[in-house]
This record gives structure tokens, sequence and C-alpha cells, in this order.
């Protein structure tokens, strides 16, 4: 099996993408998992270029790393200035990082008209700076920027450029895809060209995603002799991205026998993108191959029906290999044998209840059709089947609830200083509470009233946090009696789930999407 090194770019590359902004802490957190998950080089970005990057080389270097190396970035020296007297060079000797990556023009345009110098000088940029660093005894990658426009360009020149640096000592010569313009058959026959042309020499590829190519086009380059993929966590970075160098690990483990992280530690793919995207305050996108929640989610019945006899029907590759799960959809689309696959993921036995299941599906049908959506939320889906199987006993039942909103506009049009207060009567057992609840908006407000009302009686609801909220209308043509969707989301400290009302009334569907939270949390703990 060959083996592919791996280098990750997220701390650099991936943080240039619009809006993201991480913390030292942040970007020691993620170093601690990347290297954990076994990636190999890990770029920490420009050693000097800002107090934070200053501090992350050298708090880095105290870490005890098992498998990854640091990696700084930088440039050659600049034009007319000798290696020993750059400051930037100075710059990557000086972060203590075992490995650097310098950057060098490979396009002639770029440096006649970007640079403005001559061919001959970047050539002597490249190749003396190259040595200068191999001659303090670190690894050297040598980023070959523009390098598959500037060969379209000038072929000549840009063997030049990876001629010197190979000459020069460098470790590895990484082609950069920097436009992200290229397509797979264009990378595959240059890299095999500079493969022919710099025999032992290793090679590496570096792509963005503006045509949308950039793991295809990292692929290709595996296929043309590349033994190094660059990447970032999710495929995050500037412009539309780079390549993802997760669903790139994926595919050169699972599609062409390669040995990235290994089979083991590919188990942990799904996890190192969620906690990347939760460190930069995003979302995993829900269609991410392999590790999306709808990556390996099924929701036609003919679907869920062959999965269960055959899987690699609609599966390419089994979720559990990256550490993904099988998620069977129930909608208007489905069938009984994806009811029932729901129905057992959720640890609720429909197949011993199969006259009750073609009634149950008919009401899940006529519930989508008025607004409902379960495909994001199973808490409400498991008490609806509990609800159909007699099994339903509610924790507590709503007398009445009333939300005012206070709002002084002493500070203009556009003050936020509105308050909302919520006074809910409910019954638990034979037992009355009256409670009082504020927030800044109706929903934490009517949140608020209903923990006051039943803590006492279930202290579990203490670990519930409502962490979102979401509101669709769903029929814009009728103005304000339009029916509205809520979906809420809520998690302890073991899961999460989601739960879904639906109302003319946004307050109402809120309330109903919060009661069946509280209620699918509640079973869950055993309440």
């Amino acid at each position: 099996m060959t083996r592919i090194f791996t280098y990750d770019s997220t701390l650099r590359d991936g943080e240039q993408s619009e809006g993201i902004a991480l913390s030292l802490e942040d970007k020691l957190r993620i170093v601690e998992r990347l290297d954990a998950f076994g990636v190999d080089f890990i770029e920490g970005g420009y050693p000097a270029s800002n107090p934070k990057d200053i501090a992350f080389f050298e708090r880095v270097r105290a870490m005890p790393l098992k498998h990854a190396s640091i990696a700084a970035f930088g440039s050659t020296c600049k034009k007319g200035v000798a290696p020993e007297d750059d400051q930037g060079l100075a710059d990557l000797v000086g972060s203590g990082a075992p490995a650097v990556t310098i950057v060098g023009k490979t396009w002639d345009e770029q440096v006649t008209r970007a640079l403005l110098t001559t061919l001959d000088e970047n050539l002597r940029m490249i190749r003396e700076s190259v040595a200068y660093l191999k001659a303090q005894g670190l690894r050297v990658v040598f980023d070959a920027e523009h390098f598959f426009d500037g060969y379209k360009a000038n072929p000549d020149f840009a063997l030049a450029c990876v001629r010197a640096a190979s000459e020069a000592g460098a470790d590895s010569i990484d082609l950069c895809e920097t436009n992200g313009g290229a397509l797979p058959h264009e990378v595959e026959e240059i890299v095999r060209t500079v493969a022919e042309a710099l025999p032992g020499q290793q090679l590496g590829i570096h792509c963005h995603d503006d045509s949308g190519c950039a793991v295809a086009n990292t692929l290709a380059a595996v296929r043309a002799g590349a033994t190094q993929v660059q990447g970032t966590v999710n495929g995050f970075g500037e412009r539309v991205g780079n390549a993802d160098l997760l669903t790139v690990i994926a595919d050169l483990e699972l599609k062409m026998g390669c040995t990235c992280v290994g089979a083991e530690n590919l188990r942990q793919l799904t996890g190192v993108s969620q906690f990347v995207a939760a460190t930069c305050n995003l979302s995993v996108p829900t269609h991410h191959p392999y590790t999306g929640a709808s990556a390996f989610a099924h929701k036609g019945g003919l679907h869920a029906s062959a999965i269960a006899r055959f899987p690699e029907a609609y599966e390419h590759a089994r979720p559990e290999s990256v550490g993904n799960t099988q998620r069977m959809l129930v909608s208007e689309l489905a069938g009984k044998a994806s009811l029932v696959a729901k129905a057992a993921s959720l640890g609720i036995d429909l197949a011993a209840h199969q006259d009750k299941t073609q009634a149950i599906l008919d009401d899940i049908k006529a519930r989508e059709a008025a607004g409902y959506s379960y495909e994001v939320a199973d808490g409400s889906l498991a008490l609806l089947l509990q609800r159909h199987l007699g099994a339903y006993r509610p924790h507590f039942t709503l007398e009445s609830f009333r939300v005012i909103v206070d709002d002084h506009e002493d500070t203009g049009a556009l003050a936020k200083d509105a308050m909302s207060e919520a006074t809910i009567k409910i019954h638990v057992d034979d037992q009355r509470f009256v409670a009082t609840g504020e927030g800044a908006g109706p929903v934490g407000a009517l949140d608020n009233a209903l923990r006051m009302a039943i803590t006492a009686f279930y202290p579990a609801v203490n670990e519930m946090e409502l962490v979102d909220f979401k509101v669709r209308i769903l029929d814009e043509n009728v103005g304000t009696d339009a029916i509205t969707r809520v979906v809420i989301t809520t998690r302890d400290s073991s899961a999460s789930w989601g739960t879904v009302g639906v109302s003319e009334n946004i307050i109402e569907a809120s309330w109903n999407a919060l009661v069946d939270s509280i209620e699918y949390g509640l079973m869950r703990a055993g309440a």
C-alpha cells in the first residue's frame, strides 16, 4: 500500500476563510486533535506575522505531540537579498519548528509583474533559500505557487523553478493549483511530467476548489506520483476553500488502496470534522462527503428497504469506517421499512407492532402535509410513535400560558431592549404550579418558566440546554396567517435531539416544540 503523507493547512489557509477567526487556544486544541488523528504535518502559519502566531510557535514547542510535525510557513528570500540576511527566513529558523514551507513563484508573469524582478533572480531566490534552510537542519517543503498556470504559460520556466528547489535539497516539492481553475486530467498530466523530470524527488499537491475540483485534482496528482497531499479540514479556506483533507484521506484509504492515517484512525474522521468546525464556530455542511449528517441518510422508501438487505446498494462506503452513522429519514416519501428502521434507531421496536405501522405512516404523511417535518426532529417522532403504541405518559400537562413582550422605545427604533415575560400554569400529577419566567424573547421566557415549574419534580431538566431555534414560514403568500414551523435543538451531556412544532401562531408552534424537547429529554433520562 502506497504511503501518502498528509499536510494540514487549516491553521493558515483555513483561517483565511471568511468568517473564521481562531484564538491561540483554538489553534492549539486543533493541533492536539489532528496529532491524535495521525496527520503528518500541521502548518502553524507565519511565525512572526502577529503576536498570536509568535505565541503559537512558543506554546506548540512544549506540546508532547505523538505523531505530527509542526511546519512554519514563509516565502523565499526577497529579491536582491541573501538568504542569511533575510528577516523572513530568520523568523522561520527562529520559530523552532522542525519543518518549514516556503512559497516561491513559478509563473513567469508573476515574477515579472508581481515581484518586478527577472526570471534568473527568481531562480536564485528559490535555490539559495532552500539551500540555506536545509543547512539549518530543517525539513524543507517548497510550495510552487501558481505552478499549473505557470506551466501552461511557460513550461520550461516552471520546470526550472522546481528543478532549482530540488537541486538545492528540498525534501518535498508541492505543486500549488493556486487559482483553483485546473481540471483533473490537466493536473494528472502535468504532475506526471514533473515526476518524470525529477526522478526520486518527493512531490506534493496543494489545490483550491474554485472550480469544484480540489479533491479530484488532489487524487489525480496522487495517481501521477504525488506522495504528499495538502488540504484543510472541511475544505475551509480563502474564496471557496481548499481541498478537504478529510475527504482526500478517506478517498485515498478506502478507494485507492493508500495509507494515510490507517483504518483505526480513519474512524475518527467525522469526529475531527465536527470538532474543527465547532472550534471555528461553524457547522459541518449537512451534505458534506463522508462526515456530513446526511452522508449516509436514506429517505426514499425503496432505498430504505434495499439498505436493510443490501447496504452497498446505496452506500459507497460503510459509515462506521469514517465514524459516521447510517440514518433513516421519515417523511411523506418513506415506506414501512424506513419507519421500522428509524424506530429501531430510536429504541422502539415497531416490528412487533405490524398492525399499527400503516396507521403511523399515514399519520406522519398527513402531518408532513400540514407542515411538520420529522427529518430533523427525532424527539418529536419518538413521542409520536409512543403515542400510537399507547406507551406515552406525559410528565406534565399545561393548563394555560401567557406571554408579554415589553419594549420601551426610549432609545429609538433600532433599540434592542425588548424583554419577554411568560406565565404558565402546569399540572404535575395532582399538583398545580404557576411560574413566571423572563427572557430576551418569548421562547426563552417560556423555557425559563417551564423549568421553574417542573425542576423540583424532574431535576434532569437542569442538564438540558436549548441550543438552536429555527423558524420557517411555510406559505408566505397568506401573510400573517401563514403556517409557521419551529424546530428546536436541545442537548444534554450525552446527546442532542430535535423537536418540531407547527401552528399559525409562532408562539404556539414554539411552545409545542419546546414541550416535546423537554418531554423527550425526560424520557431519555428515564424520569
